[in-house]
Formats: structure tokens, sequence, C-alpha cells
């Protein structure tokens, strides 16, 4: 790849959304990972597939939505509900995906902060 189309590719990636830019990052670090060990055992394989599948699109829009609703103190009642259903769903998949990097980290024998580390995963910031 020329530096000028590279240059594209990352002119086109700062214009992403933060929610498409993280999923685009999870992308590329699952591909990172497989070209670094092509080979993967079909779990590690399928392991990582689990950790780096994203919340759906439409999901995140509507959890942003709702949370921005909520910031700006114009939710009602029901959208309140319904956000408070999407954080249970979202903390689900949370929940889920350490899940999955336990089990990995485990496969792995390494620690979960040392696996985290390999995959270019960060932990969460902590909103108050």
């Amino acid at each position: 790849m020329s530096k000028a189309e590279l240059d594209q590719l990352l002119n086109g990636v700062t214009r992403l959304e933060t929610a498409d830019l993280e999923r685009f990052a999870e992308q590329v670090n699952l591909i990172l990972a497989q070209r670094k060990v092509p080979s993967l055992p079909q779990p590690e394989a399928e392991l990582l597939q689990q950790i780096n599948h994203g919340l759906p699109e439409a999901t995140q829009h509507r959890y942003n939505e709702l949370r921005a609703k909520l910031n700006a103190a114009t939710i009602t009642p029901e959208e309140h509900q319904e956000l408070l259903a999407l954080v249970d769903t979202i903390e689900q998949a949370d929940a889920d995906r350490l899940q999955h990097l336990i089990e990995l980290s485990q496969l792995r024998q390494v620690s979960l902060p040392n696996l985290m580390h390999q995959l270019g995963i960060h932990p969460p910031a902590v909103h108050a």
C-alpha cells in the first residue's frame, strides 16, 4: 500500500463516529491477532470472534440517543425504562465478553491483563 493510499484510509477512519471507530479498531485487532498467530486452534478462533463481536449498530445508536436525552433531562419515563433495559443488555454483553476473555486467557495460560494487552483491549473508562 502506498503512503497516499494509507493516508486516504486514515483520513476516512478519522471521520468515523466513536462507536464505529471502536468496532473498526476491534476488527483491526482481530486481524492483527490472526496474522500474529495465523493458525489459531478452533476454540481460540471462536473465542476471539465472540470477544470481537460488538453490539448491533441500532442498539448502540439508540443507547446513545437515550443517554443524550438523559443528560439533557429531556427523557420521558418510557424512554428511561427503555434506557434501563438497554443498559441491562449492554452489561450482559460486557459480562459475556469478559467470560470469553477469561476462557481465552485460561486456554493460553496467561493472565487476563496480559491477554488484554496482547489483544490491544483496554478496560472501558469508568463514568461517574
